[in-house]
């Protein structure tokens, strides 16, 4: 069926290649697909141009392409795997590269998006995709001929000025009453969280006690809500019955941690939240646990040179997430 094609003219018989302006000098990150291949994409920020050239070239000598016009786009979608068949997007710029006609010999078309606005961090979670990706469409009679380059973008955002600790007390009557308190409410994702633990009462037996950090991904509205929770990290910080009033010192580091910026309501798609866990475990193998949701953000590099439109105005505050 394929050498049909290809004889009628309509088979794919020429190479399309994207290259970007600044790609031997511009940062890639390593980023996991859904089925856990990992491979290294080029690193945007919002507000960045993206400018380069799309490469077209015959397999054979001779051999012609006959299109009905030649476009690429630059794209934000998510994606809900309970929806596979549809895309949302959010973002949608297209820039035609040639009329119809046909190409002989090698060609090469400049493109550029200009202050391109990239509102939301790229995120493969454990039901939703959030990606952006240059698309080329060489338009054909039968099946158009397409070539992509995803690309990853980070959002960066400033220190909040309000970061308020966290003081809380539980416990249970006449049982146990324990007093918690972390430094802060809002970490960035190479910070370190600090805290305390007060045991005020303590009258059953405490075998150990864990701290972990929970991711919590909402995906869909209504009757198609899915919620995931995921354990990112789990450490003991206490081994042992405590006693009345001792207190345990908690330092926590999230940088060996893989976790993304705290996404609420994201395009009224999905959400990420993060949780501080604190579990108790007796020595009948009974669980008391007290969650806490903190707020992740990614910390811009200060040494990094502002773009034109950053200069403008400051990078978003993480403040305006509560």
């Amino acid at each position: 069926m394929i050498c049909f094609q290809n004889f009628l003219g309509f088979g794919t018989q020429a190479d399309i290649d994207i290259f970007l302006d600044d790609q031997e000098t511009r940062r890639r990150v390593e980023v996991k697909n859904e089925a856990g291949i990992k491979r290294k994409d080029f690193l945007f920020y919002d507000g960045e141009s993206i400018t380069g050239k799309v490469a077209i070239t015959m397999r054979k000598p001779g051999a012609r392409l006959e299109h009905q016009g030649i476009k690429i786009e630059f794209i934000g979608q998510i994606e809900l795997y309970y929806d596979r068949g549809n895309h949302h997007e959010f973002v949608s710029l297209v820039k035609e590269l040639a009329r119809p006609g046909e190409i002989t010999q090698p060609t090469t078309f400049t493109f550029d998006f200009n202050n391109v606005e990239k509102p939301y961090e790229t995120y493969t979670g454990l039901n939703v995709r959030l990606r952006y990706l240059l698309r080329v469409t060489v338009v054909r009679r039968i099946t158009d001929q397409v070539k992509e380059m995803e690309v990853v973008v980070h959002t960066l955002a400033s220190y909040p000025e309000v970061n308020s600790s966290i003081k809380m007390e539980v416990g249970i009557e006449d049982c146990l009453h324990i007093e918690f308190e972390y430094n802060k409410s809002k970490y960035h994702m190479f910070d370190v969280i600090l805290g305390k633990i007060y045991f005020l009462l303590v009258r059953i037996k405490i075998k150990n006690m864990e701290l972990s950090i929970i991711k919590r991904e909402t995906t869909g509205t209504g009757p198609n809500t899915f919620t995931e929770t995921e354990n990112m990290s789990k450490f003991e910080i206490m081994d042992g019955a405590p006693v009345k009033g001792e207190c345990i010192p908690i330092r926590l580091f999230l940088s060996g941690i893989k976790i993304s910026p705290t996404m609420r309501d994201v395009n009224k798609k999905f959400s990420v939240r993060y949780y501080l866990n604190l579990v108790l475990v007796d020595e009948e193998d009974r669980r008391y646990f007290k969650q806490q949701e903190i707020t992740i953000w990614r910390k811009g590099d200060l040494s990094k040179k502002l773009l034109p439109q950053q200069q403008q105005s400051p990078v978003p505050s993480v403040e305006g997430s509560n």
